[in-house]
Parts: structure tokens; C-alpha cells; sequence
């Protein structure tokens, strides 16, 4: 955090200039470690608590916003600004191992395996129960475009595809090349009770803006996400289980997907 602040005065002081080359964060990363950067420092000079932490925390995370460069990307060889280059993202997977977190819930609901994937495989059903998604519209070609409202009220967007699915069974999509988040998903639908009720378990992996450090920013503004999953989950259950829900069962999926 305080490591790009520092980078960033000390090639200040030595007169040499950055090249757009050196730039290694993307733009959705900058604006939520600018947003989270003058919120550490406002909450702490507010409240008068954990200065020491919070202030060089939150000045480092201003600096990576302002400067697009951060030492910890190097060191990893990270770099989430250049998304659109040949081989940034790999073809298969859209989070390079070891960098993503994953998330994995399930749930069990009394509705059968081909009614709940019919549902969810039309993917414009998922913001009715995913409360951080603002919509999801079909592209065509198996491809989709994803708007959800992210941490400290930032908005992201992604162009994902399916690239796995066996019907009445599995789901699998991951985001394209130059999304701003990568991600990848998977649900499964698993008949128990003789068929008559389903378990289903989703499985998220993603790399979220500012990475890591990310994932501790938002679960410092409440934003858990495993927690954020089990009730996604929860109101899938809900809806799917409630008697106005029969009739949109019956939807096939949308046109292109």
C-alpha cells in the first residue's frame, strides 16, 4: 500500500518520468482504491482512531489511484491495465492461480434440478436474487454484459460467456478479456429427495479491484463476500419456493445466451 506512495515520491525527487508502460493498475482497481484511500483517511481523522494504520494505508491507496502504478502488481507480474493484450488473460481461465478468491456456498431447495436450472440458465433472471447486481443482458453467442454495484458505491461492469454447461446439471461462465473484474462461476444442480428437491452449490472465483487489499476494503465497509453469496442463495430459495415463482419457472432462456 504505502510501497506505491513511496515509489511514486522517489521518482519524484530523482526527476525521472513514468512511461504509460509502467502502469499497472486498471481503471475500476484506481477508482476503488481512491474511493477507499479518502475514506481510511477521512474515517480515521474523523474519529481520531488507528492514524498510524489507517492514514499511510489510505495515502498509499490515493497515490496507486492517482499514479496507476503499485509495487506489489510488479512483484507479481500483475497487471489488470492491460487486459485487451495477447495473453494477459488466459483463453481458458479469467484468474491467473494463486491471485483470485473464491467463494463456495450452497443450498438446499425444494424445487426440482430442470426448474431451477431453467431459471438460472436465463441469466437476466439473476438480479431478481444477487442483491449486488444491477442487470445482466444477453449478447448473443452464449456471451452476456454484467453491471453490479461494488464496494463504497462504485459501479463494475463485465462481458462474460458460458463456456461449460450440461443441461439440468452445471453452468460454468468467466469474464472476457478486457473485463474490468475478472471472474469466474459455476452452479451446480444436484437432485436429493428422490429428485423432487435440488442442492445447489455455486462457486465463485474473482479477482476484485485493487485485488486482495480489495477484498479487505470491502469487508471493512460490509461487504463480505461469502456472506454476500449464502444470501444471493437464500433469496434464490426464496423465490424459487414461492407460489407467484411457478409461472416463471416455465421461461426458457433468453434468446443468445
Amino acid at each position: 500500500m504505502s510501497s506505491s506512495f513511496s515509489e511514486s515520491i522517489g521518482d519524484r525527487r530523482t526527476g525521472s518520468r513514468y512511461r504509460s508502460s509502467d502502469v499497472n493498475v486498471g481503471r475500476a482497481e484506481r477508482i476503488l482504491s481512491g474511493v477507499a484511500g479518502l475514506a481510511m483517511v477521512g474515517y480515521s481523522l474523523n474519529r481520531g482512531r488507528m492514524r498510524g494504520l489507517l492514514v499511510p494505508a489510505g495515502t498509499g491507496l490515493i497515490a496507486r489511484a492517482i499514479s496507476g502504478r503499485c509495487a506489489v502488481n510488479r512483484a507479481l507480474g500483475r497487471n489488470t491495465a492491460r487486459r485487451n493484450d495477447d495473453g494477459a488473460v488466459s483463453a481458458v481461465a479469467s484468474i491467473n492461480r494463486g491471485q483470485g478468491i473464491k467463494v463456495e456456498e450452497s443450498i438446499v431447495i425444494d424445487r426440482t434440478p430442470d426448474e431451477l436450472y431453467a431459471y438460472w440458465r436465463n441469466l437476466e433472471n439473476l438480479p431478481r436474487f444477487m442483491d449486488h447486481l444491477e442487470s445482466v443482458t444477453a449478447l448473443g453467442d452464449r456471451r452476456s454484459h454484467w453491471v453490479a454495484r461494488g464496494p463504497a458505491g462504485t459501479r463494475i461492469e463485465w462481458d462474460a460467456e458460458i463456456h461449460n454447461e450440461i443441461e439440468n446439471e452445471l453452468l460454468a461462465w468467466r469474464s472476457l478479456p478486457g473485463s474490468e473484474v475478472g471472474n469466474a462461476g459455476s452452479v451446480h444442480f444436484l437432485p436429493i429427495a428422490e429428485g423432487r428437491s435440488t442442492e445447489v452449490r455455486v462457486v465463485l472465483s474473482y479477482e476484485p479491484p485493487a485485488g486482495r487489499l480489495g477484498a479487505a476494503i470491502a469487508r471493512l465497509f460490509g461487504e463480505e463476500p461469502s456472506k454476500q453469496v449464502s444470501e444471493d442463495l437464500q433469496r434464490f430459495k426464496e423465490v424459487m419456493e414461492s407460489e407467484s415463482t411457478e409461472s416463471a419457472i416455465a421461461r426458457q432462456p433468453a434468446t443468445g445466451l
